[in-house]
């Protein structure tokens, strides 16, 4: 059986099926690397941890969910003195970040008859708890696109 010159099937169609594919890939690795570009590191270094019980506990919040539920975090084992928990893919943007040293280990921070944290706890920026927790603005670090921000946060127990 013989077949006519004439009929294509566009799936041969080598040209343009090509240049389709170039482009295909060239706007997908755009959209990859502009999706990347957007969120950074937050390097979180904890100083005055007072023993290396339980773990060391980070969460990165927006205005809207600071001091409720936020929606980024980190953790890792304690030690005694000073440790760093880096938090990946933070959006650029303004954020306020919590660390808490959770001695026992049960996942929220413990606190006393009175409400007061009963572990140790501290914020971004130096913020210090004065009759309650600092405001959002005390505590917030402006996290850019690309390299990586180092935080600081100093427990208080």
């Amino acid at each position: 059986m013989a077949t006519t010159p004439s009929r294509r099937i566009p799936f041969f169609n080598a040209k343009e099926n090509i240049m389709k594919h170039v482009l295909k890939s060239a706007l997908a690795g755009a959209l990859l690397a502009s999706a990347g570009a957007s969120a950074t590191t937050l390097q979180v270094k904890i100083d005055g941890v007072a023993s290396g019980k339980g773990k060391l506990r980070v969460a990165v919040c927006d205005e809207s969910t600071f001091l409720k539920k936020c929606t980024l975090g980190a953790a890792t084992a304690a030690h005694a003195g000073s440790a760093r928990v880096d938090v990946p893919n933070v959006p650029a943007g303004a954020w306020a970040v919590m660390a808490y040293h959770d001695e026992n280990d049960n996942e929220k921070m413990d606190r006393n008859a009175m409400g007061i944290p009963s572990e140790g706890y501290g914020f971004s920026n130096g913020a210090t708890a004065k009759y309650g927790p600092p405001p959002f603005r005390q505590a917030a670090v402006t996290v850019g696109n690309g390299a990586a921000v180092p935080v600081q946060i100093n427990l208080q127990y």
